[in-house]
């Protein structure tokens, strides 16, 4: 049964309350699957736990530390008024408040589930946050010389060996954030995720960033894992972005938890009311 937006509030803000280790679903199984795959065969619906998993990277971000920025992104992230992270900010100004779509790759880091479905010549990621999706495509095309800014942008893929490497292009100018802590990004950004299916029910991904507005280096991201999720608990929830019901959020959960976190604490990103599927 679906829950209310109410009712999500009250579990999550009693999960706010409560160690991160006694809410949630229970962490999937560290010993890998012996179930046989095809390594080219990434279909199926995926969760980033943050805790539980061997080897995972860090939850909201690309990295622990991003590269060096330039004076554009510097100005930028001065602007930024992120509700988590190392200047967590009682008031916000995260543009996903706003309704704001999330956009790539940030909407990869919530502990919220996404389904891969695979065509011939495309590849669709369908996630449970604000029901958005991407598309890839796979049939050698390259990317148009004249693309129209979007907050997905435009996606090629292809493999090399057991690596599915994404690549894309053509984003919005800093409209949204590249991460939950308020890091920017610029038209320029260009985005590399190589992904390499490990075992049956692990997909392992690593993130690229390019962005010479942005950044004077490139940013190198971390290994993100997700786990592939068994038929009981594959489902998505209606997360669509209703302005009203992310103002209540924001007033009764987000700047709590940013309060929680600038005074020291352990408050990670919210995101959406997730209730009792937040992830371990």
């Amino acid at each position: 049964m679906r829950r209310t937006f109410s009712a999500s509030i009250r579990l999550l803000a009693l999960g706010l309350l409560v160690s991160a280790g006694a809410r949630g679903q229970a962490a999937p199984s560290k010993t890998p699957s012996n179930a046989p795959f095809d390594s080219h065969d990434l279909s199926g619906m995926w969760d980033f736990f943050n805790r539980g998993v061997e080897g995972q990277g860090i939850y909201a971000t690309v990295s622990k530390t991003p590269p060096p920025m330039t004076e554009w992104g510097k100005a930028r992230y001065a602007e930024a008024r992120p509700e988590y992270g190392p200047k967590a900010s009682i008031a916000g100004n995260d543009p996903i408040t706003q309704c704001v779509p999330t956009g790539i790759p940030r909407v990869m880091f919530y502990p919220q589930p996404h389904e891969i479905v695979e065509t011939p010549d495309r590849v669709f990621m369908f996630f449970e946050r604000e029901h958005a999706f991407r598309q890839i495509w796979t049939d050698g095309r390259q990317h148009s010389k004249d693309l129209d800014p979007t907050y997905m942008g435009d996606s090629i893929g292809w493999w090399e060996g057991d690596t599915f490497v994404v690549d894309t292009v053509g984003f919005n100018d800093n409209k949204n954030w590249i991460d939950f802590f308020g890091n920017p990004h610029s038209d320029q950004l260009h985005l590399i995720e190589r992904y390499r299916r490990v075992d049956h029910d692990t997909l392992a991904m690593q993130l690229i960033v390019d962005d010479p507005k942005a950044y004077t280096q490139t940013w190198v991201g971390d290994t993100k894992i997700f786990k592939l999720l068994p038929p009981k608990d594959a489902y998505m929830e209606e997360l669509f972005c209703v302005w009203a019901e992310e103002n209540a959020f924001t007033n009764k959960i987000r700047l709590k938890s940013a309060g929680d976190a600038a005074a020291g604490g352990t408050a990670q990103p919210a995101g959406r009311p997730t209730g009792p599927k937040d992830k371990k």
